[in-house]
């Protein structure tokens, strides 16, 4: 499917079942208002089953085109064939500069982008191969490709590209993550939301990107090489570059819905194709989308041509881009039937990850819908990981100091075996922030939102991001304040990276990007959303807390089981793989613990099969408004407690090197402050 490039010329293949008339349209420049040659399909020589297709020779890589499609145009039945129309190739691989958005509202075919035929070949991979990280072993940092290095703090030469992306690599490695998880950076139109900033007048953005127009082609505007097609490339250069890092990438990726919208909505690709087998329509009325996304229509992902479809975009990305994983957004609409329901079995899960060349890729699975289907915890299809939107409430809760939370946060440090108890830790991917929602500064900066630049009256975003301000509503340069808010975000860091399952971090967060309380900024292409470099002097010393604790997690498989705790009791002297502990040392009563959680890590059962034992941990926070004297566990006598982590200490004994950590004076006890945490290890004695 779509254009491939033969010996002879180029190849064009397209699905449509209804269609009567196909015509390719072929464009000299990217700004043609017209096309130079058009070439009708014959439908008894070039169409096979549902796929319209020729080879066209003596044309190749480079070539511009797009596609007039005619049929009936019978809404009401779910036929919106219009042969004025100009459609994309769903399988197009890069896309030419310009707005659709822009192009359709202005009925202006220059600035329409045309599709390009890309020559797959043309690139050396010199070598590169994935590198099939452990999940185990994995630590996710979710970044937004363009927001990262287009502020002119972040002094790359190419701000905002897939070069510049590369510039900050040797930050990323020192930071000490092990995959990037990108906002989508398949093919979308910025130019698509119609808002205005209330306060400027600005047109708003569709900054995020969570809404695609080519599922096969890289953002070409994320390009520092603007000439056509050079986009592919530069992302596999990007890709190639992370690789010899040692870091995988993971897409974020979007095909519960497309850009095209819901009835009033424009007819640029798959409406224009075959609209009643790419989208769910309303059976009743087949004029009207069903709308599972939120977002005005819903593909349909369980037809067995758009499943298809799916897959084979999913694998052109592992096996042409070397891309290491996918998440999915809003995935819980792959568990609904070609009539919306909701259904035990559904195909597409299945088909991902058992499909053989998608097999040793990282799949993971926001487990829910805008309709209300939520899966987390039982998102179907076997190896699938999950997004815990449960660890990040329950978590910020606990840090927070609301009450009787501390037997949930346990639960959550310790993987979360409610939910996943039949897969195992690696299901859960835990996280404190993500794009959506306050950054880690405003979750302990802001106890409101504050998204009145997004042009939707504040309405927007969620209206219980479980924060706190401390004092005072936004930046201060209060001294208590302040000392408050970066302990609180070293608990949050501590907690996410002692937890069992997979880490995600928001990038920035490390030193301290804020969104100025704004908790939904899809909307903000500006210094809302980009990442301010100045903040890494600024915050040094957050930025080495975050690097040491990765290295901590790192280095001690403790945190890092493939399977769950199994508990128990003192044995034969043996212990048990975890123990919790209330402040006096005791068994807790888990019906009367608040504001406090502790726990010992035993290193000789760290789940690893092939590695060495690894030292005893005791975790402790203090959640409370008071200071508390806390018991610790004894040790033989051969061993010592040691201070790794203090986050009320300051930088550097909040977190020691290895090699310098701090031999406790009392191996009984330990002052553990207000709103603090600890992270003390066992060591032999000489």
């Amino acid at each position: 499917m779509g254009a491939s490039v033969t010996l002879r010329g180029v190849n064009f293949a397209l699905f449509s079942r209804n269609a009567t008339s196909v015509v390719l349209e072929l464009y000299e420049s990217s700004r043609d208002s017209k096309p130079f040659k058009s070439i009708r399909f014959d439908p008894v020589q070039n169409r096979t089953g549902d796929v319209w297709h020729m080879e066209i020779q003596g044309i190749g890589a480079g070539v511009l085109y797009l596609y007039r499609v005619d049929g009936p145009a019978q809404p009401a039945a779910g036929f919106r064939f219009d042969f004025s129309k100009h459609l994309f190739d769903p399988c197009a691989k890069a896309f030419s500069a310009g707005s659709v958005f822009k192009s359709l509202e202005t009925d202006d075919m220059s600035l329409f982008p045309k599709c390009i035929v890309i020559d797959e070949s043309g690139f050396d991979w010199k070598g590169d191969h994935p590198l099939n990280i452990p999940l185990c072993d994995s630590v996710i940092y979710e970044a937004h490709l363009r927001g990262y290095t287009v502020s002119p703090t972040s002094g790359v030469s190419y701000p905002g590209t897939y070069r510049g992306f590369i510039e900050k690599i040797p930050y990323l490695k020192k930071l000490g993550i092990t995959a990037v998880e990108l906002l989508p950076v398949q093919e979308f139109d910025e130019n698509e939301n119609r808002n205005e900033n209330p306060r400027t007048g600005e047109r708003l953005k569709n900054y995020w990107g969570y809404s695609t127009i080519g599922f096969f082609a890289p953002k070409e505007s994320y390009a520092a090489d603007r000439s056509n097609g050079a986009c592919v490339n530069e992302f596999r250069e990007m890709v190639r570059q992370l690789h010899l890092a040692g870091i995988e990438i993971i897409l974020d990726v979007v095909y519960n819905h497309t850009a095209e919208g819901n009835e009033h909505g424009y007819t640029f690709e798959f409406r224009g194709l075959e609209n009643n087998i790419y989208y769910m329509l309303e059976e009743k009325d087949r004029q009207f989308y069903s709308n599972f996304s939120g977002c005005g229509n819903t593909f349909n992902t369980n037809h067995p041509v758009v499943r298809s479809f799916i897959i084979d975009s999913l694998r052109y990305w592992v096996t042409q881009m070397h891309v290491d994983g996918f998440r999915f957004d809003l995935a819980s609409v792959f568990s609904r039937a070609q009539n919306g329901m909701v259904v035990k079995f559904p195909p597409l899960p299945n088909q991902i990850a058992e499909d053989p060349v998608l097999r040793s890729t990282k799949i993971i699975a926001e487990p829910w819908d805008a309709a209300g289907t939520y899966q987390a915890g039982s998102f179907p299809g076997g190896r699938w990981s999950e997004w815990n939107d449960r660890f990040r409430n329950e978590v910020r809760r606990f840090i927070r100091g609301d009450e009787s939370v501390s037997t949930a946060a346990a639960t959550r440090y310790a993987g979360s075996s409610d939910m996943y108890r039949d897969r195992g830790p690696e299901t859960s991917v835990n996280y404190i922030t993500v794009h959506d929602g306050f950054t880690m500064n405003d979750l302990v900066s802001y106890t409101k939102k504050h998204n009145e630049e997004n042009g939707e009256g504040n309405r927007d975003g969620s209206d219980d991001s479980l924060s706190y301000n401390y004092g005072f509503e936004g930046e201060t340069k209060n001294p208590k304040i302040e000392a408050l808010r970066n302990r609180q975000i070293k608990n949050f860091i501590l907690g996410l990276f002692i937890s069992q399952g997979v880490p995600l971090f928001l990038a920035g967060d490390e030193f301290r990007r804020t969104q100025l309380g704004n908790n939904n900024a899809y909307c903000q292409d500006n210094e809302i959303s980009w990442v301010n470099w100045e903040n890494e002097k600024k915050y040094r010393e957050l930025v080495r807390f975050t690097q040491k604790m990765m290295q901590l997690r790192r280095t001690h498989q403790v945190f890092r089981r493939k399977t769950f705790f199994k508990g128990g009791s003192f044995v034969d002297g043996a212990a048990p793989d975890i123990m919790w502990y209330d402040a006096d040392g005791k068994i807790p009563d888990w019906q009367v613990l608040n504001r406090f959680l502790a726990g010992r890590l035993e290193g000789n059962k760290a789940d690893r099969i092939g590695l060495a034992p690894d030292n005893d941990f005791y975790i402790a926070s203090n959640m409370d408004l008071h200071d508390m004297t806390v018991i610790l566990p004894p040790l033989s006598a051969d061993r010592r407690w040691v201070r790794v982590v203090d986050t009320s200490a300051a930088s550097p004994d909040d977190i020691r090197d290895p090699g310098d950590e701090e031999i406790l004076a009392s191996q009984n006890r330990y002052v553990l402050l207000s709103g603090s945490a600890i992270i003390l290890m066992s060591r032999k004695t000489d």
